[in-house]
This record gives C-alpha cells, sequence and structure tokens, in this order.
C-alpha cells in the first residue's frame, strides 16, 4: 500500500469515527506505530485532521478534503456511474459538467467513447465546464469540443466560481447538465459544501434541457451546507445502487427518474 493510499484510509477512519488512536490505524494498516505517525504528520501538517496525544481527530464535519484525497472514495461506483451517464449522451450534443471526482469520471468516459467519435459529417461532443481539471484532461481529445467558463479558482476542486460564470454561459443552451453533488436530500435536493460551487452549478444547470445529477449511493439522504436545487429542478439521478424506498417515492414525486448503474460492465 503505497503512503497516499494509507492517507485515504486514515482519513475514511477519522472522518467515520471522530478519531483514532495511532494503536487503531496501525491495526487497520497494518503497518508500524512509527509509519502511522508519520502519516497522522503527515497530514495535520496539511490541515486534513488535527493530531492529538495518541492519534488525530476530524477538523469538523463541514470541513472539505482536496480533490486529490477524494480520487480512490468509491471509485468502482464512480466508474459505472461515469458509463451510464455516457449511455444518455448522443453525437453532437453539448454536456455541461461542474467539478469533482464523479464528473472528471464522466469527462474520462465521453473521452473515450467510440461511439462520441465524429463519423463523416457527424459532430463529437462538445462539454462546457467551470473545472480546470476537466478542461485539461479533455483538451487532447479530438473529438471534444472544450468550452470553460470565467471564473476565479478554488484549490480545493479546482472549480471556477463567481459572477464570471453565469456572465460567460449566458448565451450558451446545453443539451444536458451532468452535475456532482455532496448531498442529495428529499428536503434540501442536491447540495454540496461550498457556495460558489452550488451557485457556479445552479447556472450550468440554468442553460440546460435536462439535469442529471450523478451520486454515488454514500451522497443519498444526506445534505450539506449549499444548496444548488430542489428535487423538483432534477430530471434524473444516476447512481450506483438501489434507492432506499422511502427516497424512491420522494423521488418519484418530484419526476426524477432513477437510473442504478451496472457495476457489473
Amino acid at each position: 500500500m503505497t503512503q497516499q493510499q494509507r492517507l485515504n484510509v486514515v482519513l475514511d477512519l477519522v472522518s467515520e469515527r471522530g478519531s483514532v488512536s495511532i494503536a487503531e490505524v496501525s491495526d487497520v494498516l497494518g503497518v508500524s506505530t512509527a509509519t502511522v505517525r508519520r502519516d497522522l504528520n503527515t497530514l495535520a501538517e496539511q490541515r486534513l485532521v488535527t493530531r492529538t496525544h495518541g492519534g488525530a481527530s476530524a477538523l469538523g464535519s463541514g470541513y472539505e478534503l482536496p480533490l486529490q484525497y477524494k480520487i480512490a472514495r468509491q471509485a468502482d461506483a464512480k466508474v459505472a456511474i461515469a458509463r451510464a451517464v455516457a449511455d444518455l449522451i448522443q453525437p453532437g450534443q453539448s454536456v455541461g459538467l461542474n467539478g469533482g471526482t464523479t464528473t472528471s469520471e464522466v469527462a474520462r468516459m465521453l473521452g473515450r467513447s467510440e461511439r462520441l467519435h465524429p463519423d463523416g459529417d457527424s459532430p463529437g461532443v462538445t462539454i462546457v465546464t467551470n473545472a480546470l481539471n476537466i478542461a485539461y484532461e479533455m483538451s487532447v481529445r479530438e473529438h471534444i469540443k472544450i468550452v470553460v467558463t470565467g471564473g476565479v479558482p478554488r484549490r480545493q476542486s479546482y472549480e471556477l466560481i463567481g459572477p464570471l460564470v453565469a456572465n460567460s454561459l449566458q448565451d450558451f443552451s446545453m443539451d444536458l447538465a451532468v452535475l456532482g453533488v455532496d448531498g442529495l436530500s428529499a428536503a434540501f435536493g442536491a447540495t454540496t459544501l461550498h457556495e460558489g460551487e452550488a451557485e457556479a452549478s445552479r447556472e450550468i444547470a440554468a442553460v440546460a434541457r435536462r439535469v442529471v445529477i450523478a451520486a454515488d449511493s454514500t451522497k443519498l439522504g444526506r445534505s450539506t451546507f449549499a444548496r444548488i436545487c430542489p428535487l423538483a429542478g432534477i430530471d434524473t439521478l444516476v447512481t450506483d445502487q438501489p434507492v432506499a424506498p422511502d427516497f424512491a417515492a420522494e423521488l418519484a414525486n418530484a419526476g426524477v427518474e432513477v437510473i442504478v448503474a451496472d457495476a457489473g460492465k
């Protein structure tokens, strides 16, 4: 196991339990206590955990991890979701993507899709995004036209935020907006941790004819700080596990189509 993988496991443990001891982490990872101390010190130096006597604790429930520490989480689920989302997109369509690990996987799936490659006069796909990492990765794909919104980047997520996002989108009309979220609940709809990112996602959704939420099962039934849109503003949810009956009923009442991705593909 690499150090990056160990750090991800430690962050998951701290998130689940609130605090961990060096001995607990050592048992879970199967490494020495000296290695655990070094890993905890690394995370504390990056202000991802609070170092305590004999262990570490979470900084707070609202703290957002940088994107690079989220990449390994729910990786198989996100790939399956991305594949199902790509199946919804046709050659020649325009797609809005916000930032995040799931939408990054969607972009990669579109970039690899032979079905979406231009055939004769058939165009490829246009991606409109406020995520710098997505724009960078897709810029080398000949069949993908990349349009990047204006805005000021957030280091945590590589997303552009602020009034320039809306200004650059005002003359666009897109077929789909595919949005990653931090939470999706009946009471608050689609939510994220940062108000600036929520506003940027709303602006992307506002110029799309169809809004698709791409969210793994860990995001369902929970809400975070900033609302993107209510359930009624969503057309389709693509997730990786069957939805709990009560929440499924709420989604149906709001007119949200649910697609459960097949991880076995």
